[in-house]
């Protein structure tokens, strides 16, 4: 989580009044929003901001939305960046970004799926959009620079970014040169020239300068806006122009050396002290200027400095906050250094206290760290870590013990795990191993216990933190276990984890229970799986981790479902909702709209449609920001089931694919991969290409043995397999299916997974019924039935077509048949399990190839009837089977009959 954001970062440019028109260059705005990328590149002072604001007034007139973001060096965490920038897109495109600001408020890394929900979103909006970033030089992460590179590859039309910067980002330039995606304006288009630079001095300042001193200046200055803007400054009052003018020599740089020392030496004492000591800081405000400078006064001082034109620009509407032109800072700082260096340390330290009683953990940190005392700056961090550990910061504290001497962090154990946990969250786990061994050897006693007081070796300023010291070290070692596929390592780790808990610390003990359930989860032990989260989410609700409190509810509701306890399930979901309800106020907590996919998804067993649509729908109006990460893709795939359900199989298999580019995993194991799902709708549509391609992927194959974290897609195959034989019959391929799905029923049953050993059970009926042994269909179809009996389940036979509702219309003429047989029976009447209406229309010649099928004529005789070739006919049959959602040659038949496309006495061959 990023923490509080700065409103004032995303504040557009305002027209300076009395800057010189430019024609030549906003011209040059047009191309602003027919272009990706525009790149305005030059070193400081250069008039890049001004430009951009009188483009960006164009663009507005042209009716885009214009978002805006000035960086500074605290953006380069790359889920603060990306939250700056969502947020400053929301800001211009109302309603843009609830995906993406729910993903990042849980992410410590960044990954591109983010960005892509993001694309997604801006992709959906009906105007333009125009993102200028400003001071994008400041941002040096690599992470940052390769999120920029996958937006501008995956940009949408809507979208056009507009970078500032003092230098050229490592961004592919010469690549979007040769696509004509980039407008680059760099220092030679920015210098004035001699007659803007006549029109600046002698119309806006009003210095009545000769054509020869402008010419001679704008060449010392080689048209450089800042630096003839000092100048400016300094001529004003000066009789001797001429003289002052031509005094100029050297570069740049001693220019405006030059320059500055002008303008110093001409104020009054106090205010060149000002400007000097409060140097040290990026933003201003009277209060803390007071504190860094010992004077009262700031705020009156910051007044006469804007009026004066001393380089400083407002932060806000209200002239709170300000800071310096970055050239004048740097040049302010510079001096500062050479003039007080002795001075420098106790500003930056008056600076961190300031910061500090002002709750500002992230300024006060910095400045601890710039004034040299890593002591101070490490008790913050400790005394923070709680904090932001619920806010889910752990790449800031990651970032600030990077800063840290070796030293330091090397005698402070608290830290150096807390370091640890901030390195396993953003899934570093190279160094975590190791370091976890060194702290344990600087603080155990030598006949190996643990003291009950931090030896005087080391620092520690949170005590209860390091009561529970012991414990977080076998945390994180049963997560870098459950990182490298041990999952008895794990559960092995966090059982002594739970053992060396301190009894007063619910969070320690609840992470580990946690850890322990995802392993039991990964190895299909859900009722190990269910009493650990159980466990913790008592734990993490009397920590006040609410928002974890309903990411483990969704684990145990979808546990119960995999148990087949659909009841159970609901009110599971129902809980989380009136623990939402209880602490929510008027802002739904987050989790919220996880639960409503939850309980959808259980309507969807019992074929509750309407019910099902309702719940997604709520879910959906809840937003992203108020479900967690998974919530995403996971409502896509449970929209994408209820299209299905009521035949809409292109909208299905378009909100699969959606799924599958805002997939975010996080610990939990995948039992139910987006890629798995969209190959049993491709069965659906028959198109068994495609699926057997899926298969080859993953490299499935019927010899497997049976491990949970694949059953799913193991049960995809036996569907893939069973639709295989049914187009071209094979025996031996009938019998490794079912070879197969003995396996996975031994393993379900000695699981305890209930809802696995239905759906095995019955696709062994389905597997017997297209290898023709009809005695074995019954008798496993009545096991399912009878197991589905008692929770409602109805989508899971519906699903199956034609072949399954001619199974359960068999069964129910047995003596023994299950009362249930007629609620699944009318159940298929009423809402059909194949789509009722065309997936999309035959052609004539598709017509006459289907009333072909419903006789007697085989592949050779169609082809002979028709006067066409074999292979055209096998083309013809595959194009029906896909638009009718079907996958045999009989089913075809059925269907089109159902239709009313054949009539309905001709006989399947």
């Amino acid at each position: 989580m990023a923490g509080p954001l700065l409103n004032y970062k995303y504040r557009l440019p305002g027209r300076r009044p009395g800057a010189v028109p430019r024609r030549r260059l906003t011209e040059r705005a047009e191309a602003v929003t027919r272009t990706p990328l525009t790149l305005v590149s030059a070193p400081a002072g250069f008039g890049k901001t001004t430009l951009l604001a009188e483009w960006l007034a164009g663009a507005a007139t042209d009716g885009a939305a214009l978002a805006w973001l000035s960086l500074d060096r605290r953006d380069n965490d790359p889920v603060l960046f990306w939250t700056y920038v969502v947020t400053a897109l929301r800001a211009a495109a109302p309603g843009v970004g609830e995906a993406t600001l729910q993903l990042l408020a849980a992410c410590s890394s960044m990954e591109n799926a983010t960005l892509a929900v993001l694309l997604n979103e801006i992709e959906a909006l009906p105007t333009t959009v125009v993102l200028g970033l400003d001071d994008y030089h400041v941002i040096d992460t690599p992470e940052i620079h390769e999120g920029i590179e996958f937006v501008l590859e995956h940009q949408p039309a809507q979208l056009h970014l507009i970078l500032a910067t003092r230098a050229d980002p490592p961004l592919p330039l010469g690549q979007l040169r040769a696509r004509g995606s980039l407008v680059e304006v760099r220092a030679a288009d920015l210098r004035f020239t001699t007659g803007e630079a006549t029109r600046y001095l002698n119309d806006c300042m009003e210095l009545e300068l000769s054509e020869e001193n402008v010419g001679m200046l704008t060449e010392r200055t080689e048209g450089w806006i800042a630096a003839l803007q000092l100048a400016a400054l300094s001529l004003q009052g000066r009789s001797d122009a001429g003289a002052f003018i031509a005094g100029f020599a050297g570069d740049d740089r001693f220019v405006v050396d030059y320059l500055v020392e002008e303008v110093l030496a001409r104020q009054p004492d106090a205010v060149r002290d000002f400007l000097l000591r409060t140097s040290i800081l990026d933003s201003l405000t009277g209060p803390l200027c007071d504190a860094v400078t010992g004077r009262d006064g700031g705020r009156a001082a910051l007044i006469a400095l804007e009026r004066a034109n001393l380089f400083l620009i407002p932060l806000d509407d209200r002239r709170q906050w300000y800071r310096y032109h970055h050239l004048f800072a740097e040049v302010l700082h510079a001096h500062l250094l050479d003039e007080r260096p002795h001075e420098v340390a106790g500003l930056h330290l008056r600076a961190s206290a300031w910061f500090d009683a002002h709750d500002d953990t992230v300024q006060a940190v910095s400045h601890a760290l710039a004034g040299g005392d890593a002591g101070r700056a490490a008790d913050l961090m400790e005394l923070a870590m709680p904090r932001m550990r619920r806010e889910r910061r752990e790449a800031d504290l990651a970032r600030w013990m990077r800063e840290l001497p070796d030293d330091v962090l090397r005698i402070r154990p608290v830290l150096a795990v807390a370091f640890v946990g901030a390195l396993a969250q953003g899934s570093k786990f190279e160094t975590v191993a190791e370091r976890l061994d060194e702290v344990e050897a600087r603080v155990r006693c030598a006949d190996g216990t643990w003291p009950q007081q931090p030896p005087p070796h080391l620092i520690v300023v949170d005590r209860d933190n390091y009561r529970a010291l012991p414990a977080h070290i076998w945390m994180y070692r049963a997560a870098l276990a459950l990182a490298s596929g041990d999952p008895a390592g794990t559960i092995a780790h966090a059982r002594e984890a739970l053992a060396l808990a301190p009894a007063d610390d619910p969070l320690a003990r609840s992470a580990a229970g946690a850890l322990a359930g995802l392993a039991s989860w990964s190895t299909g032990d859900l009722a190990g799986a269910h009493a650990a989260y159980t466990e913790s989410v008592a734990g993490l609700t009397s920590a006040g981790f609410l928002a974890d409190v309903l990411g483990c509810t969704i684990t145990l509701g979808d546990i119960r479902r995999t148990q087949g306890r659909l009841s159970a399930a609901v009110r599971t979901y129902q809980r989380g909702l009136d623990l939402a309800a209880s602490v929510g106020g008027g802002e739904p907590l987050r989790g919220t709209a996880d639960m409503q996919v939850g309980l959808a998804g259980v309507l969807l067993e019992r074929n509750d449609l309407t019910g099902a649509l309702e719940r997604l729908t709520i879910s959906q109006q809840f937003g992203d920001r108020n479900g967690l990460p998974q919530n995403a893709y996971r409502w896509r795939v449970a929209m994408a089931r209820l299209r299905e359900a009521e035949g809409d199989l292109d909208e299905a298999l378009r909100l699969l694919d959606e799924a599958q580019r805002v997939y975010v995993g996080d610990f939990a194991p995948d039992v139910q991969p987006v890629a798995a799902v969209r190959a049993r709708l491709r069965i659906r549509r028959a198109e068994l290409t495609q699926a057997q391609e899926w298969a080859g992927e993953r490299q499935l194959n019927s010899e497997d043995e049976a491990v949970y974290l694949r059953e799913y897609e193991h049960l995809t195959l036996a569907r893939l397999l069973i639709a295989r034989h049914r187009a071209e019959p094979d025996a031996d391929g009938i019998e490794a299916v079912l070879a197969l799905l003995n396996r996975l029923l031994a393993a379900a049953e000695l699981g305890g997974r209930a809802a696995s050993v239905l759906e095995i059970r019955m696709l062994q009926a389905a597997a017997h019924d297209a290898g023709g042994t009809s005695p074995a269909a019954l008798a496993a179809l009545h096991d399912a039935v009878t197991l589905a009996q008692p929770e409602g389940y109805l989508r899971l036979f519906l699903d199956e077509g034609p072949p399954m509702a001619g199974l359960l219309k068999a069964l129910r003429k047995q003596p023994t048949a299950p009362a249930y047989l007629d609620r699944l029976i009318a159940a298929g009447s009423t809402i059909a399990s194949l789509p009722q209406r065309l997936v999309a229309p035959l052609s004539e010649r598709e017509l006459e190839v289907l009333r072909l099928l419903g006789g007697d004529l085989g592949g050779p005789g169609i082809a002979r009837q028709l006067s066409v070739s074999l292979n055209t006919v096998r083309t013809h049959t595959k194009n029906i089977y896909a638009k009718l959602g079907v996958t045999s040659r009989r089913d075809a038949v059925r269907q089109a009959r159902a239709l009313g496309l054949i009539p309905g006495g001709q006989r399947p061959g």
